[in-house]
């Protein structure tokens, strides 16, 4: 059987053996008929708030957060429906401010793609920068000491309206809400303490777990530290249209969100498989090797152990390369390094958190990726190459004999498999 893995911005095409694999794919939501119609519908009757025309007054600073190239919101079509919206506000009151978090800078070209040419010259645009002093403000501590850094234009704002689209995180539970405000625009110090070792191993920050999951909830806290905020967050089918649309109260509306996503993407399978094929849904999720990360994440929970977990992750990108992680990766010998150096008291290093979730499932697993990396860049990252997935899943079938089984995540981390 044929099976269409997102990779890039197309599918890799690869074929699994027909009675011996199952595909787990979100139950499919339609695309909303009038996308348009259903935002301005939201921010006028929202959830658990006032409208939004109300909540805002002309003389408001407002700071709109927006995600980053890695992530799929379609912020060309949203955003200037949101200013519609903002139309009473003048322009020079409004600032658009990139969640980057702690990733890289967005260009010009890459900022006109995500948000428009016109909407780029008609409004202040700019890029988070989690290690500039001068850019950040301290709201209190973390829950172990360390400065609460955020960007200062999103404290100062009178109002914060972070967007984004809600799916299921590996570690935070679900994307959105919060998450746009922290770590979407806060400090390096104050990511790397929430995403410390600790909170990563915590067996509650898990895709899908909101409530009671440490990390998600100092997050959660943090960001109501910075005022007052409207939430406009969306959710998407494999197709990236919009399904729905959550605005209104910071967490009422992202609470309503993460239950609709919920049904859709989480998906019950009774028993781990041998072999679990999946990947990190395509272009931009797919970028780079700390993004597939959360594919291999959705994969592995329904793995047995000691199985084989096949990542297809295009990382056009690649780790990329000179970043925190792949230096960290490079410094270590084996993933159990890697875990020894994390519980080695008062280590820290930007990125942790992805090499620490990759090394705790190799402990249990043998991880391959197909990509477009060099062989030599893959074995640096303690990752095994694989060139020819089907090939792959044939030869592992076989040395395992007939009861073996296979599961394909063709969407990757939009599904997220639990066992019974």
């Amino acid at each position: 059987m044929k099976i269409n893995l997102a990779y890039g911005r197309g599918h890799l095409p690869v074929e699994f053996p027909e009675g011996r694999t199952t595909v787990i794919e979100p139950a499919h939501n339609p695309g909303l008929p009038d996308e348009k119609a259903a935002v301005l519908a939201a921010l006028d009757q929202p959830i658990g708030a006032r409208p939004l025309r109300e909540v805002v007054k002309p003389t408001d600073r407002v700071c709109i957060t927006f995600t980053d190239i890695t992530r799929a919101t379609p912020n060309d079509r949203i955003l200037p429906w949101l200013l519609e919206r903002l139309a009473h506000v003048p322009r020079e009151n409004i600032t658009l401010l990139n969640q980057l978090g702690t990733h890289r800078p967005n260009t010009p070209a890459e900022l006109e793609k995500m948000l428009g040419a016109e909407l780029l010259k008609n409004y202040r645009v700019v890029n988070h920068d989690c290690e500039d002093p001068a850019a950040l403000v301290q709201l209190g501590t973390t829950r172990d000491g360390t400065p609460a850094l955020v960007n200062k234009i999103a404290v100062e704002a009178d109002i914060r309206i972070p967007t984004g689209f809600i799916e299921p995180h590996f570690f935070a539970g679900f994307s959105g809400g919060p998450k746009g405000l922290v770590p979407g625009v806060a400090g390096l110090k104050t990511v790397m303490s929430n995403h410390g070792a600790k909170n990563i191993g915590d067996p509650r920050a898990v895709f899908g777990v909101n409530d009671g999951n440490p990390l998600w909830e100092e997050l959660r806290d943090l960001a109501l530290r910075c005022g007052p905020s409207f939430l406009l967050n969306v959710t998407l089918n494999e197709q990236r249209q919009i399904t729905g649309v959550f605005a209104g109260d910071l967490l009422a509306a992202h609470k309503v969100g993460t239950e609709f996503v919920r049904k859709s993407a989480m998906q019950r399978v009774a028993s781990p498989f041998d072999v679990v094929v999946t990947t990190n849904s395509g272009y931009p999720l797919d970028m780079n090797l700390y993004q597939g990360v959360k594919g291999m994440s959705a994969g592995a929970r329904i793995l047995k152990s000691g199985g084989t977990l096949i990542l297809a992750c295009e990382c056009s990108e690649g780790v990329p390369a000179g970043s925190p992680l792949d230096k960290l990766l490079r410094s270590a010998s084996s993933p159990e390094e890697i875990l020894g150096m994390l519980a080695t008291p008062g280590f820290v290093k930007p990125e942790q958190w992805q090499a620490q979730i990759q090394a705790l499932i190799q402990r249990r697993a043998k991880v391959l990726v197909h990509s477009s990396l060099s062989d030599e860049v893959l074995r640096a990252a303690h990752l095994a190459p694989c060139r020819d997935i089907a090939v792959t899943v044939k030869a592992e079938l076989e040395k395992l004999g007939p009861a073996a089984r296979v599961a394909v995540l063709p969407q990757g981390p939009l599904t997220i498999p639990y066992l019974a």
